[in-house]
Formats: C-alpha cells, sequence, structure tokens
C-alpha cells in the first residue's frame, strides 16, 4: 500500500474510534429507555396494589401516561428520531403526575404507610431531564423534583412518612440525580472537545492531502507532456511521408485525449467527514448572523460525505443563508427561515434553506450577479452535486442542494 494511502486508512480508523458527541447523546439516550423500561417493570404490581387508593381511573391514567412514555422514549432511542423530544416528555409527565398525586388520593390508608410508586421512577425522570436539556436546567430539575417528591412523602396521601425518613428519600434520589448528571455532561464537554479537535484534524489533513493530490497530478501531468506531448511534436516535425504524417496525426489525437482524461479526473481527496461535522459548522455560522434560522436535521448519523462534498455544501449553504438575509426581508412583515439537513442513506446529503420572504424573478437576476449563479449552482455542479433554487416574487424562496447530484430527501 502506498504510504499516502496508508496514511489516509491509518486517519480514518483513528477517527472512527473516537468517541462523538452525536455518540454520547446515543448511549445516554439508550441507557435512559432501557432502564426505563426496567423500572418500569419493576414498579408494575406496586403501581397496581395502589391504585384502589386513587380516584376511580386516575391509577390506569397515570400508569398508560408514564410507561406509555417510556416506552416512547425507549422506541426513540433505538430509532434515533425525537429522543430529546421524548426524554423531555417523560420528565414533564412524571413532575407532573408527582404535583397531582395528593390530589388523586382519596382512600390514604390504603397505602399503608407506603411510598407513592412515582418515587421509584424519579431517578428515570431525572435522568429524562439531563438528557433532553442544559445542564443548569436538568440541574433545577434534579434538585427540585426530588424535593417536591419529600414534601408529597410526608403528606397522609404519600404515606404520612417521618419528617427524617422524607429527607433521606428525597437526598438519596437528588443523589442519584446528580451522578447521572455529572457523567453524561462530562461525557458530553468530553466529546465536544474531540470533535472539535477532530474537525481541526481533518481540516489540517484536507489541506495536506489536497497538496499532495496536486503535486501528484503535476508530476502526472508533466510525465505525460514530455511522454506524449513532446514526442508527438518532434514525430510530426520529422514526418515527411504520408505514413510518418498519419501516424503523427494519431499519436496527436491520442495524446489529446490523454490530456483530457487527466484534465477531467482532477485530484480528489480520499477522506470522508461524518455528517455530524457539517451540522456543527452550519451551526456555528448561524451564531454570527443577524437573523435567526429554525434548524432541523434528520438522518445525520453514520452519514458520511467526501471532505471535498462538505466544504461544497458548507459554502453554498452558507451563501444561500446570506442570501436569504440580505434581500428576503419585507418592510412591516416578519420574515420566517428555516435551515433543514437530511442524511440520504450512507452517503448522501440534502440541505434547504427557505424563507418565506419577498421571494424573486429568476429571469430578471443581473447576470454580473455571482450569488446564485457561481457561489451555489456551480459550486455544487463541480463537487459531483446540484442546486435547485424555487422561487417566485411574494412567495419566498427555497434553494436545495444536494450531494450527490442524484440524491433527494425522499430517501433519508
Amino acid at each position: 500500500m502506498p504510504a499516502a494511502e496508508w496514511r489516509v486508512a491509518r486517519l480514518a480508523t483513528r477517527r472512527r474510534a473516537a468517541v462523538t458527541r452525536a455518540q454520547v447523546e446515543t448511549v445516554a439516550g439508550r441507557a435512559v429507555g432501557l432502564f426505563g423500561l426496567v423500572f418500569g417493570a419493576q414498579t408494575l404490581p406496586l403501581a397496581l396494589s395502589q391504585a384502589p387508593a386513587l380516584v376511580p381511573g386516575a391509577g390506569a391514567a397515570l400508569m398508560a401516561l408514564l410507561y406509555g412514555s417510556l416506552v416512547a422514549l425507549a422506541a426513540a432511542s433505538v430509532a434515533k428520531v425525537a429522543v430529546r423530544g421524548t426524554a423531555a416528555c417523560v420528565a414533564l409527565l412524571y413532575a407532573a403526575a408527582l404535583v397531582a398525586w395528593p390530589f388523586l388520593v382519596t382512600e390514604p390508608e390504603l397505602l399503608r404507610g407506603d411510598a407513592p410508586w412515582l418515587y421509584y421512577l424519579c431517578t428515570v425522570a431525572t435522568t429524562a431531564a439531563v438528557v433532553a436539556t442544559s445542564a443548569p436546567v436538568a440541574t433545577a430539575y434534579t434538585i427540585i423534583v426530588p424535593a417536591v417528591y419529600g414534601i408529597v412523602r410526608l403528606l397522609p396521601a404519600g404515606g404520612g412518612a417521618l419528617p427524617l425518613l422524607a429527607v433521606l428519600d428525597a437526598m438519596y434520589a437528588v443523589i442519584l440525580g446528580v451522578v447521572a448528571l455529572i457523567i453524561i455532561t462530562m461525557l458530553r464537554q468530553a466529546a465536544e472537545a474531540v470533535d472539535g479537535a477532530q474537525e481541526g484534524a481533518l481540516q489540517r489533513y484536507d489541506v495536506a492531502a489536497r497538496q499532495h493530490a496536486t503535486e501528484s497530478e503535476r508530476v502526472k501531468i508533466d510525465a505525460l507532456v514530455h511522454d506524449s506531448v513532446l514526442t508527438t511534436l518532434l514525430s510530426a516535425a520529422a514526418a515527411e511521408s504520408p505514413e510518418e504524417q498519419a501516424l503523427a496525426a494519431r499519436m496527436a489525437r491520442d495524446a489529446i485525449q490523454r490530456l483530457d482524461e487527466a484534465g477531467a479526473s482532477g485530484p480528489r481527496s480520499l477522506d470522508r467527514v461524518g455528517l455530524p461535522v457539517l451540522v456543527r459548522r452550519l451551526r456555528a455560522a448561524l451564531t454570527t448572523f443577524s437573523a435567526p434560522f429554525t434548524v432541523r436535521v434528520v438522518n445525520a448519523g453514520g452519514v458520511e460525505l467526501p471532505v471535498e462534498a462538505v466544504e461544497a455544501l458548507y459554502s453554498a449553504a452558507v451563501q444561500a443563508m446570506v442570501n436569504s438575509m440580505q434581500h428576503a426581508d419585507e418592510p412591516g412583515r416578519t420574515t420566517r427561515r428555516e435551515l433543514r439537513i437530511r442524511g440520504v442513506r450512507a452517503g448522501g446529503c440534502v440541505i434547504e434553506i427557505a424563507d418565506n420572504g419577498r421571494g424573486f424573478d429568476r429571469d430578471r437576476v443581473p447576470v454580473e450577479r455571482l450569488g446564485l449563479r457561481v457561489s451555489i449552482e456551480e459550486r455544487m455542479t463541480n463537487a459531483g452535486g446540484a442546486a435547485l433554487i424555487e422561487t417566485r416574487p411574494g412567495h419566498g424562496t427555497t434553494v436545495s442542494i444536494a450531494w450527490p447530484a442524484g440524491a433527494t430527501g425522499d430517501d433519508a
């Protein structure tokens, strides 16, 4: 294996072995989904035994909501779709159920002093809050929800526990929640540092790979010129007979064909980058813009693209967003803007930049305006992708860029 290819393979292996933020989120979501099912199954007998103490139908309703949300979270974590939203629903439903518990219990004596079955799902709820929200919000949830449970535990509806026991139960739930919060937060921070270092390394590697490919291409062209073009010119200069002239003509046609093939192949970067890297770069670019964009990302995990495709998609998308900010706004009307990123199978991507602004007529765009034609359409075409611009005056604009050219959002 040539040294350059060996270095590419080695770098690719190291990149795939690194722990990324997306992998941390996937593991955390699946862990809380799995343990949610386990804890839910363990509490089911207790929930059934305490149901008669509640308002008729309330026990079944609570079990349906909480157990249903846990099942939905487990399914979402496996499918890697809407994990954070589903985890947020679990946390909110649990908090609502805990607050409503004292009002739903009509016969406290049937509890026989036992803790409400909701207590055994407290750690699942706090971990779901960690997965779904930022660290400050998760910290507040981890402290407030167990505190609310401690208050409920003191009431007859919560078993009428002694203050010391209620405090110990609440502190135990807080400790478990804080442990989960610290572990997930530290893993996220470590993964973000790895992602940043990896992205910087890939960018530096891409520069080196392009320089190496350009140098290799130069050597190839020099050899081609020496072996074919110069030989053809010398043969043509020395040709005197019709046979020698015909041979020189064939040699010239062959040299031209070989030059065309060399120009068509061009240097290419060999490395591939995960789609989440492109998503992070676009999110970072959005932080520098004066207008907000709603970002929607679908099927980014497991999708890898060539470096040159990532560069083309990023540059074209940023240009489309800049165009939207410069030309879409209308006086007296709020313009909504969206950035939609969809992975297509394992090696494709579609990005849509849409707004509901003033729109425009493509036929009236001056020739000297290069933002659409050169910065978006030609850039994507040169990289092997495609761009589609849909717009009408008064009906907004949608710019769709795809790589490769045949990728569509329907394949996501």
